[in-house]
């Protein structure tokens, strides 16, 4: 197989011959939406944007690049559609394209000069303009600023405004917008706490060259978010969001089961699709379940070979940060994304990141825009929308269990968790109860685990034991069992036929130091009243032990029997 992995460009593909998977009908649909002036299509990171607004430059414009795009789809799908009837359309546009992927910079300043060198490619693809009559001294002036590097920001903010009026006056045709990853410079700003100078930025860029510039003929934006309407495109009343939850376009970015199909034969891989289908597939954009393309392109060009091939090209930065400050909900409910199992909550479409770290909806907002979930169903409630969540596929799911294992790791490193976790399994309380006082005084701040509710900790402890523990033992907790419900439960996943013992865990709040003991002893005392051991008994398990843990604070005292 040759599919192509990190092409951007679309003649690269044709020239090169690749295994490209035929997504030219796009095409179609964008050009018979006519009563859209401004689409904005949001899909996660590698699903395919980048090089949908390519293919969509090369057939609109005569040139891409400085080189002629006749003849480039030919053999594609959009030739044939309708007796080849959209063909009529291809060369016959002037094209604005340009990527903001890159403008990931720790500062306004160096972000503002990565978009003045966007800019500067952008207008020397019309360098030619500069020797029409057309053109004013003044404006020029203007252009030949923006070229040289030496704009100012009003200037970079009006230039796309600028550079359309400049291709109408000249050629007499208005031309088309195509902006990719418009939100990528936004999102670095709220993680680099230049947030605020960048949205008024964007808000002035796309204000000048969507909302009061009559010489474009249509535009298309694509992006992971969707930034608020009032944040960024207030007063656009030309704009049609079609998010993930979205029907329109669905079957354009990823690879639907068909074409999964074709390629999996084209492989010779159709022996491993269950497997493929397992760890990639799951997607499900309006109604349209799609596998994810980078991964299925890396998976097919490795011979099969199954990686967390996309989880890898991201540090999941903003989504860490949020997870680390989230609420004692949010942490419980991402237990159950470990265990693959759905969580139900409220979903804002729009995302406004200043209210990011006080909006309980904002972090499954963004895991749900960026692909790190699925939403099963949605129903409205309250302006927003009640969905049922869950990972999507077998490889996202690691990366829930990745992040909880490095927030560990990162401050009591890999072997003293390992040691920590190992003691505890074993059944070897007092070592477990040793390294936990040693933790909890040095340690697991990320958890909040000064106050003096266990529960701040306990979340956080079952995550680590889940994240590390899940292929031999299952880590359940504040469920029913018995006659009520228990704080953690580990089974060994072996059930009666190992010798490993099963666990039941009780978190208690102790008053006062002089009550700490008395407290853990209440704990297992009701372990012991509500039979919380009742579920291990079903199972199998005939070595059960029970540990109450009572807190004050950083200090813990433990019993166990």
């Amino acid at each position: 197989m040759k599919l192509p992995i990190g092409y951007d460009n679309f003649r690269e593909i044709i020239d090169h011959q690749l295994d490209f998977v035929d997504k030219s009908l796009f095409i179609k649909d964008i050009l018979d939406d006519i009563t859209t002036k401004v689409s904005l299509i949001t899909r996660p990171r590698r699903f395919g944007k980048t090089l949908n607004l390519s293919m969509l430059q090369h057939f609109l414009a005569a040139e891409a690049d400085h080189e002629p795009t006749a003849g480039l789809f030919d053999n594609l799908k959009i030739a044939r559609v309708a007796n080849g009837a959209y063909l009529k359309h291809q060369g016959q546009y002037p094209v604005i394209a340009l990527t903001l992927k890159d403008v990931k910079h720790s500062s306004f300043s160096d972000a503002l000069k990565a978009i003045a060198l966007i800019m500067q490619k952008t207008f020397n693809q019309y360098y030619e303009l500069l020797s029409r009559s057309e053109i004013l001294p003044n404006e020029k002036n203007a252009f030949l600023r923006i070229v040289n590097l030496q704009a100012d920001q009003i200037e970079l903010m009006q230039s796309l405004a600028f550079l359309s009026t400049l291709i109408f006056k000249c050629y007499g045709k208005k031309p088309w917008l195509l902006i990719d990853e418009y939100d990528t410079p936004i999102q670095s700003g709220y993680l680099y706490n230049h947030y605020d100078e960048m949205i008024g930025f964007m808000r002035g860029m796309f204000g000048a060259a969507l909302k009061t510039n009559p010489n474009f003929e249509r535009a298309v934006i694509t992006g992971i978010l969707r930034v608020a309407k009032e944040s960024l495109f207030s007063g656009l009343n030309n704009l049609k969001v079609c998010s993930i939850l979205d029907e329109r376009y669905s079957e354009y970015f990823g690879f639907t089961e068909e074409e999964m199909t074709a390629l999996l034969e084209q492989a010779d891989l159709l022996s491993q699709a269950d497997e493929i289908k397992k760890w990639y597939n799951g997607y499900l954009f309006g109604k349209t379940i799609v596998y994810n393309p980078w991964s299925v392109a890396n998976c097919l060009n490795e011979g099969g070979k199954l990686r967390p091939y996309w989880v890898n090209t991201s540090d999941n930065l903003l989504v860490k940060q949020l997870f680390a400050v989230a609420d004692n909900p949010t942490k419980i409910m991402l237990e159950s994304l470990i265990r693959n199992e759905p969580v139900e909550t409220l979903v804002d479409e729009y995302v406004t990141f200043i209210n990011m770290n006080m909006s309980p909806s904002a972090i499954w907002s963004l895991l749900l825009a960026s692909g790190y979930l699925k939403a099963i169903s949605c129903r409205p409630e309250e302006n927003q929308l009640k969905c049922t969540l869950l990972p999507p596929n077998y490889e996202v799911s690691l990366v829930y269990r990745s992040m909880v294992k490095e927030w560990f790791f990162d401050r009591i490193g890999h072997e003293q968790y390992a040691e920590f976790v190992g003691a505890l399994l074993k059944g070897n309380i007092t070592d477990f109860t040793k390294m936990l006082r040693k933790f909890l005084v040095e340690t697991f701040s990320v958890f909040d685990v000064t106050g003096t509710n266990p529960e701040k900790f306990y979340h956080g402890f079952v995550l680590g034991l889940i994240s590390s523990t899940s292929e031999t033992h299952l880590i359940k907790s504040n469920r029913e069992s018995g006659y009520g419900r228990y704080d953690v439960l580990v089974m060994p996943k072996a059930g009666a036929k190992t010798t490993v013992p099963g666990l039941i865990l009780e978190f208690k709040v102790a008053e006062k130091n002089e009550t700490l003991l008395a407290s853990a002893q209440e704990a297992l005392q009701q372990i012991e009243k509500r039979h919380y051991e009742a579920e291990l008994k079903q199972a199998g398990i005939s070595k059960i032990i029970k540990v109450g843990l009572a807190f004050l604070g950083k200090e813990v005292e433990v019993v166990w029997e």
